[in-house]
């Protein structure tokens, strides 16, 4: 007799959060469809449906199929590039236990940005720029990883934070930010302009590949797979371990999935601030902590969040395109400053 009623609230909680993630499946639908639709020459949605029918049929012959063909590569690429840092950034913050964490704070972005401005000094191909910045993100994670062993392995403080992770990934970042700078002092005009928009962030130049949906897919299927287990490790480090969760291989796990996917959004479109910050916490905010809902959820509200601000940057003084760093700068900066002023009153 009392069976149904232990397992209602399980169920309501199955049905919230399959309503959400529906809801938020939607909405990134929509956005790429927007995406695909507003510009210079808009589209509507008959004219969207029947470039796409040209292009499924290998006959893009209009306009309007071209225009698709543009569009939507790009719309794709924000879209997983934003899924990727909001990803990244519930990792992060769950790995490190500090809500002020996102994919940048250890410095893997540092060490793209090395690796791509490098390319971009020596080189002119785009291939070779974003090989360049995925290694270099890849390299700086391992010496993370070799040199914060302790912390990864599952040794914390009393407040369960990874501190010598934090401070050596600090450091580290400092160090290639002093190398970036040394390199923007030394370029020559013509390519000072391409490696600044680069550092802010740009999807201008971005092309649709499979990698960056791969390495994606793959981290979600391992965060949704562990999401149980952050959320022990997340109420407190110690308890979680008495409680049969491993932690240093959860942690070790959390890091690589992490750097791996900034590493993964760094080296296709630069360094985009925020999205891997404020989208968390607004979901984090709107729907809980539970890490079962929230790592799905924030990476589908990510991916929408910048394939929205990219289409503002590229339609907001159009011709000209802007920074999509710069819009979600100038989004996330007065949402995350109305998200501290929230916590500060309960």
């Amino acid at each position: 007799m009392h069976a149904p009623a232990i397992g209602l609230p399980a169920l309501r909680e199955r049905r919230r959060a399959f309503t959400v993630l529906a809801v938020l499946g939607a909405l990134a639908c929509a956005s790429i469809l927007l995406a695909c639709g507003v510009g210079s020459v808009s589209l509507s949605v008959p004219e969207l449906f029947a470039a796409l029918g040209e292009i499924v049929r290998g006959e893009p012959s209009t306009l309007a199929a071209t225009l698709l063909q543009l569009r939507l590569g790009r719309a794709l690429s924000a879209f997983v590039t934003g899924a990727t840092l909001s990803l990244a950034g519930v990792m992060m913050q769950a790995l490190l236990r500090n809500p002020l964490a996102d994919p940048y704070v250890l410095g893997v972005s540092g060490g793209a940005a090395v690796g791509a401005l490098t390319a971009m000094l020596f080189f002119t191909s785009a291939l070779l720029v974003d090989i360049a910045a995925f290694g270099g993100a890849v390299a700086v994670a391992f010496l993370l990883f070799a040199l914060a062993w302790r912390d990864l392995r599952g040794g914390v403080n009393a407040d369960g934070n990874a501190t010598m992770l934090l401070l050596t990934g600090v450091i580290v970042a400092a160090g290639c930010g002093a190398l970036v700078t040394l390199m923007l002092s030394i370029a020559p005009d013509n390519r000072l302009r391409g490696m600044v928009f680069w550092l802010i962030g740009d999807l201008s130049a971005t092309q649709l590949r499979w990698l960056p949906w791969a390495i994606w897919l793959l981290a979600l299927a391992f965060a949704i797979r562990v999401a149980r287990a952050v959320n022990l490790m997340a109420l407190h480090a110690e308890a979680a371990s008495t409680l049969g969760i491993r932690v240093g291989r959860l942690r070790q796990g959390l890091f690589l999935c992490s750097a791996l996917l900034t590493a993964s959004a760094v080296s296709s479109a630069g360094s985009i601030g925020f999205v891997g910050l404020i989208v968390p916490h607004a979901c984090r905010f709107a729907w809980g902590p539970d890490h079962r809902l929230l790592l799905p959820a924030a990476s589908l509200a990510g991916g929408s969040f910048l394939v929205l601000a990219d289409t503002l940057a590229r339609t907001l003084v159009a011709p000209q395109q802007l920074p999509v760093g710069v819009i979600t700068a100038l989004i996330g900066v007065p949402v995350f400053l109305l998200q501290l002023h929230h916590i500060q009153r309960k």
